[in-house]
């Protein structure tokens, strides 16, 4: 996992063979927060209480998709209406939230924030958690002072954050290519083409070292 060896994104960032970006915008959920665990044990016990087959953390990081919409059809819920979907997600928020502080940062986030954070680069978090539990979160860990500010989202829904990621880039005034974005999903590369940001991915988040590699940025 490159978050135990911080040069390794450190190239990425400020290499010489890379212009120095002015900010490094992190994705919260799989990349600086580990909770892909929590969540593919999560998404099986709401399976198992409605008498649905299990799936591996494998097929997890296979079918994990934004918007989870796409994720929980994936998984056996083809007949999803509105109902049922705001059901699942209220009961699979209720269970995160219940259980998220038993899961920890990423391996060596908080050294490669440092790093960055020593070296000038401004940071923040755009992330599809919600905003306030986004910030209680980001508290709780006390990694507040690596960020300049936090975009979450103000639902429970996850579904894209391609237009809090516009509205982010507007207010931090950056411009096409002075942002680089890191996310453990094809999702976080959308977002970073959308808003004019370059992307680098990570394997050990919600999504699989093969399906990153179809983004065809660098995935680490």
């Amino acid at each position: 996992f490159f978050l135990s060896q911080p040069n390794r994104l450190a190239f990425f960032i400020y290499g010489r063979k890379m212009k120095k970006f002015k900010h490094i915008l992190w994705d919260w959920n799989g990349t600086l927060f580990d909770d892909v665990v929590l969540c593919s044990d999560i998404m099986n016990n709401i399976l198992k209480r409605r008498g649905m087959g299990k799936i591996t953390l494998e097929k997890y990081k296979n079918v994990f998709d934004f918007p989870v919409r796409n994720y929980y059809e994936a998984v056996g819920f083809t007949n999803l209406t509105d109902e049922l979907f705001h059901e699942l997600s209220v009961e699979f928020i209720q269970e995160y939230e219940s259980r998220k502080l038993t899961f920890g940062l990423s391996e060596g986030a908080v050294e490669i924030l440092e790093k960055i954070n020593n070296q000038g680069i401004e940071q923040s978090v755009l992330s599809a958690y919600s905003q306030k539990t986004l910030e209680e979160i980001v508290k709780h860990f006390r990694i507040s002072k690596y960020f300049i500010g936090l975009a979450g989202l103000d639902n429970i829904y996850a579904a894209s954050k391609v237009e809090n990621g516009k509205n982010w880039m507007k207010k931090l005034k950056l411009s096409r290519g002075e942002a680089l974005m890191v996310g453990d999903t094809l999702h976080d590369k959308e977002v970073a083409d959308e808003i004019g940001a370059e992307s680098v991915l990570l394997s050990t988040g919600h999504q699989s070292k093969e399906r990153l590699l179809q983004s065809g940025v660098p995935v680490i």
